[in-house]
């Protein structure tokens, strides 16, 4: 997994609009981070405030993503107003999305954090993952209450991501990953049943079950989100899952930083009842070490698929042996 990046998730028991609301509040990051308080209101979307992770106030933005497929902001941080090095994607993925035809009701939460290796502390490094997950719990649990309940509801199904860096221009990225009848070059699970078009096809899975696969690509900021669907028409059986394309450059607020990070969000079902298409998350690992080593070698890039999956500043990676 890419090192440098974070996510956590959480079903939540309220509608995605509510969650929506409560999330574009800076001021509501006061009831439910470790630390995060917020002290000053500088514009409509920004404030002063303290930081779990510092000894220093950071300036926190919040920013609306536009997505006719489900609501999204991202949260900006910085130690200079509108100099913002640390960049949170949240996604809120309505029930219906995950599995269509559901009677489910609430939203699943994903929250991204990227942490840039030039700014890195070990407290930061060390403490991220527990007060992230800390913290998602305490969401849940404020949204939860407002929408009348006493304690944690358990949802259908559970977030698992995978997270890989590669060093290759996200245009080549993206124009390889949308065009579907590339997939048999990095999909191993998968086999060609038929003609297969740029955006949808007929295959054929391990054990010679039908699928039609589709796949859709959503500009979301400044970066991509590709979906990928796979239906078994003889089962009634979906399997969804998106991934986020994020120029490295604007993940870390480096200039400097070449490629892209490829994250991939995917849905199980929590009682374990998978029995098509993917059956575990190292399913999709396989799939993005491929992507990693062969978009890599289109850019001509040859060198870091050997320093394994994870971003390295220019000069940390000219200390590793080649």
């Amino acid at each position: 997994m890419e090192k440098n990046t974070f996510a956590t998730s959480a079903y939540i028991a309220t509608s995605p609009e509510s969650a929506f609301e409560y999330l574009c509040s800076l001021k509501n990051l006061d009831e439910w981070t470790l630390y995060s308080r917020m002290k000053e209101q500088i514009d409509e979307d920004t404030w002063l405030g303290t930081a779990s992770g510092y000894h220093k106030n950071l300036y926190y933005h919040v920013k609306k993503l536009q997505s006719p497929l489900f609501y999204g902001i991202e949260w900006h941080c910085g130690l200079e107003y509108q100099k913002y090095f640390q960049v949170y994607p949240v996604l809120l993925f309505p029930t219906d999305y995950i599995e269509p035809g559901t009677d489910e009701k609430g939203v699943y939460f994903h929250w991204l954090s990227f942490v840039d290796p030039k700014r890195q502390t070990q407290m930061i490094m060390q403490g991220i993952h527990t007060v992230h997950t800390s913290e998602c719990r305490s969401l849940k649990g404020n949204l939860e209450r407002k929408a009348g309940l006493t304690s944690a509801a358990k949802g259908s199904h559970f977030i698992d991501t995978d997270t890989i860096y590669v060093d290759a221009p996200i245009e080549i990225g993206i124009e390889y990953l949308k065009d579907l009848q590339n997939i048999d070059e990095w999909a191993h699970l998968l086999r060609p049943n038929g003609d297969i078009t740029s955006e949808s096809g007929e295959f054929k899975d391990e054990y010679d079950q039908k699928v039609k696969v589709s796949v859709r690509v959503h500009s979301l900021s400044k970066y991509y989100l590709l979906e990928q669907e796979y239906f078994y028409p003889e089962y009634e059986y979906y399997q969804r899952s998106v991934a986020l394309l994020i120029p490295t450059a604007y993940a870390f607020a480096d200039p400097e930083a070449s490629g892209f990070i490829l994250h991939r969000i995917t849905f199980w079902k929590t009682d374990g009842t998978v029995s098509h298409g993917k059956l575990q998350i190292e399913d999709f690992g396989a799939e993005s070490m491929n992507i990693k080593r062969l978009l890599e070698a289109k850019a001509g890039n040859l060198k870091s698929f050997d320093r394994g999956m994870s971003y390295l500043p220019k000069i940390q990676e000219s200390l590793v042996p080649n």
